[in-house]
């Protein structure tokens, strides 16, 4: 597969390759598409647990969808960081 990213991007990976960051402009495309996909899996998840909460119906404070999105955001950051 040829994919054209243009002379921004191009030159953005060289500079983070040329800085030893990543061995090559393969691993930081594939750390790219690893990103999306984990950024894809969470918007899943959290559309279905909207849809689920509209399902099971009830009511929520301010406080509480607070901190059930904190919540999720901490166990997000936690994954990315793993």
């Amino acid at each position: 597969m040829n994919v054209s990213i243009g002379p921004r991007w191009e030159s953005f990976i060289e500079s983070i390759v040329a800085e030893g960051r990543y061995a090559s402009p393969d691993a930081v495309m594939r750390e790219g598409l690893r990103l999306v996909e984990e950024r894809e899996q969470n918007v899943k998840a959290l559309r279905e647990t909207i849809q689920a909460s509209i399902a099971r119906g009830g009511s929520y404070s301010d406080d509480e969808i607070g901190d059930s999105v904190d919540e999720a955001l901490e166990a997000w950051e936690a994954r990315r960081r793993a």
